[in-house]
């Protein structure tokens, strides 16, 4: 189960990556990796990169700080699945430096990466749109490692013992705040919303307005062995009875001033692509004309599975090949995404060597070393760790071309693209061919089902 939260750094990145690579919170820095940047020289990577870029503001970089529970994962776990988080979120593009903290009871990955890129060098887009994609991103990993997954309210985190009663489908503070999201929505007033709370089967009380009155508004579910009060601490911005009146209020006005117009049709959904309706609910079985519809639209859609899939022979072939695509292309994507990053990396060092090469030579020729290095600290110290880096990779680098490696870097890409489309299109066919199929032998199995009751009922009748 990891939670994920992120904060810009406007002034205190040296001091951020000090605390980060602590020796005795990282295992000695056994925990500690990088990407696109040295670990003692970060900063100035990042510095080189910030400069390259305009109009950045005062975020120097950003602080991502992943957890999870404790017990359920092991340090060098969480810390591959913090770097396949970093990889994914920052597509080999922005320098980071991602440490495993164990000083704590739950270990904890923190991934400081550079606010500019080093391949466009634009700032990285830091809003509610790229936040929601981070915890997307980081859910994702953990379940394809094995790991629980809690998504986190709007406004506050459930406890754990909340979010395993909403696991299991009874959360009351959920299903609470659900019912009134809906009440709010449908009320005319203030007044109709409480009705409806009360319609729903809640008790109510503090629910009026006034000197004497309550100051929280309460309600207490069926089932429930006490009053739960509605306000900001329990269920977020929004949920007291002054905030709910409000939202009602304008909500109303909003409707009387701009009313709702007709809106065209959703265009009806194939029927090949629909679900068959289960005639089993106790609705459709009291209820002959309901039942008789429910049999009449699953006809049509097991017909129109039939039409489109063909024999449940060929959906099976169907299914089987796509998904062997899918597993196929994913196989290859993690294979160039691993390679790519290589190439991304090796690409910065190359540029990075070759902008700084002349400060190097520079200090070399000067009279006065000391002097020299004072003046261009940043670039000497960039070009050493470039040239250190290109030597691990066995780089040489009298013969660099620059050009020809960002050629490369671009073909990958747009090999890339390329297999994301036959990978989400394979995966996208076997889906719609095995809903297809769930509809023809769920019908087929219904179909027998009533034969056999029609039978069973014959000889009930003849023996009468």
């Amino acid at each position: 189960m990891a939670y994920t939260r992120i904060h810009a750094i406007k002034a205190t990145v040296q001091k951020a990556l000090k605390y980060i690579c602590n020796p005795e919170k990282t295992d000695g820095q056994i925990l500690i990796d990088s990407f696109a940047c040295g670990i003692e020289t970060a900063h100035y990577d990042f510095m080189d990169a910030l400069s390259k870029s305009s109009g950045i503001g005062d975020k120097q970089a950003f602080h991502l700080i992943q957890s999870f529970a404790p017990g359920e994962v092991d340090f060098d776990m969480a810390h591959q699945v913090g770097m396949e988080l970093a990889d994914k979120l920052l597509e080999n593009k922005y320098s980071y430096v991602i440490a495993t903290h164990i000083d704590k009871e739950h270990c904890h990955n923190h991934i400081i990466f550079c606010a500019v890129d080093n391949v466009e060098h634009k700032k990285y887009n830091d809003c509610k749109r790229t936040y929601r994609h981070i915890r997307n991103l980081s859910d994702e990993l953990c379940r394809e490692h094995g790991l629980s997954v809690i998504i986190p309210a709007r406004q506050k985190g459930m406890t754990h013992y909340e979010w395993q009663i909403a696991k299991s489908g009874t959360s009351w503070k959920a299903q609470m705040k659900s019912d009134m999201d809906n009440a709010i929505r449908e009320a005319h007033s203030y007044e109709d919303f409480i009705s409806r709370m009360q319609t729903k089967g809640y008790e109510v009380k503090g629910e009026i307005f006034g000197d004497n009155a309550l100051k929280y508004l309460s309600f207490c579910a069926l089932g429930q062995s006490r009053f739960t009060r509605v306000s900001e601490s329990n269920f977020g911005v929004g949920y007291t009875k002054e905030a709910i009146r409000e939202r009602i209020e304008k909500r109303v006005m909003t409707q009387e001033k701009f009313p709702v117009k007709k809106k065209f049709p959703f265009p009806k959904r194939p029927d090949a692509k629909r679900t068959l309706i289960d005639t089993d609910q106790e609705k459709l079985q009291e209820n002959g004309a309901l039942k008789h519809w429910a049999d009449i639209q699953n006809l049509k859609i097991a017909a129109a599975s039939y039409a489109e899939g063909g024999s449940v022979e060929e959906l099976e072939r169907k299914i089987a090949e796509k998904n062997a695509t899918a597993k196929t292309t994913r196989s290859e994507i993690v294979d160039l995404e691993r390679e790519m990053k290589a190439k991304a990396e090796i690409l910065k060092y190359v540029k990075q060597y070759m902008a700084n090469r002349k400060y190097q030579r520079g200090y070399e020729k000067a009279t006065d070393q000391d002097a020299y290095f004072r003046s261009h600290e940043t670039q000497i110290i960039l070009f050493g760790g470039a040239e250190n880096m290109l030597k691990r990779y066995g780089i040489k680098t009298a013969s660099l071309d620059v050009e020809k490696m960002q050629a490369e870097y671009d073909a990958m890409t747009v090999q890339k693209a390329k297999l994301k489309k036959t990978y989400q299109t394979a995966e996208k066919e076997a889906t719609e061919a095995d809903k297809q199929l769930k509809n023809i032998r769920q019908y087929l199995g219904r179909e027998r089902d009533t034969q056999e009751k029609e039978k069973i009922n014959k000889k009930h009748d003849i023996s009468l």
